[in-house]
């Protein structure tokens, strides 16, 4: 069949209009490509929900504490706390001892390896020494009342870190708060740096009442102390605790 009768055979089948200057070849030529039609009205994609930042572990501790309106609620706050890793390496949580309401409060630095066995301050041979020490002036713990900055023994021992001590702050102040002492001593260089937020050294603050403002109860008289951890090993500094223990009883007696 030539080109003649092709074209011939086209017409009588109705085709007489040309779509094309040129025939296609449908076997090798690319298939069309499908465009999808746009939507009327395109739905946006949605931004994924950008999950809260966890709250830092000193905002915890101080939304924590501030909760608490009582000793038995500030204890169960600590005991739940998860903040601070020194509650899992911990064998007790070490609260308080003595009596809360006499009006005079000691805070020290932190439990050694007597009181996390014991879960309570001041047992050990430093503890023993205070007792001794606060005997000479006639007070025991039906007296006073007695804490620590740091309610977790630190492992072997060793010094808290600064996030530790951050963590820890804000239950020791709401203790001193829900206490709410006429007389605060503070037991310690990291003691009274912390609760006064001053960065003088114990050998300068000793012995010199300062007043603290603590949220929740207002201002407190405090007297930095020796820690006695420290006395024992440095026996020539009893002198100086000794002036520091009559200085604590005349400000009792002048109560």
């Amino acid at each position: 069949m030539d080109a003649w009768a092709d074209l011939r055979l086209q017409i009588e089948w109705g085709a007489d209009e040309a779509l094309d200057d040129l025939p296609i070849d449908r076997l090798v030529a690319p298939l069309p490509r499908v465009v999808a039609a746009a939507s009327a009205s395109p739905v946006k994609p949605q931004p994924r929900p950008v999950p809260a930042a966890p709250l830092a572990p000193a905002r915890r501790a101080s939304d924590s504490a501030a909760a608490c309106n009582t000793l038995d609620e500030l204890r169960q706050a600590l005991t739940t706390f998860d903040g601070c890793s020194l509650s899992a390496t911990a064998t007790n949580l070490v609260f308080g001892d003595g009596n809360p309401s006499c009006g005079l409060m000691l805070v020290g630095e932190g439990p050694g390896a007597e009181e996390d066995r014991a879960g309570l301050p001041f047992v050990g041979a430093s503890g023993q020494f205070l007792d001794r020490m606060l005997a000479s002036i006639g007070l025991d713990r039906s007296s006073f009342y007695i804490t620590n900055l740091i309610p977790w023994r630190p492992p072997g021992n060793r010094n808290p870190t600064e996030a530790e001590v951050a963590v820890c702050l804000p239950f020791l102040l709401r203790h001193i708060a829900l206490v709410r002492p006429k007389l605060l001593v503070l037991l310690g260089n990291l003691s009274v740096q912390s609760v006064t937020q001053s960065k003088t050294g114990i050998t300068r603050a000793r012995g010199k009442w300062q007043d603290v403002e603590i949220e929740g109860m207002g201002r407190v008289r405090a007297l930095p102390m020796l820690h006695p951890a420290y006395l024992l090993r440095n026996h020539g500094a009893k002198r100086e605790a000794w002036a520091d223990m009559m200085t604590l009883r005349r400000a009792l007696d002048q109560r």
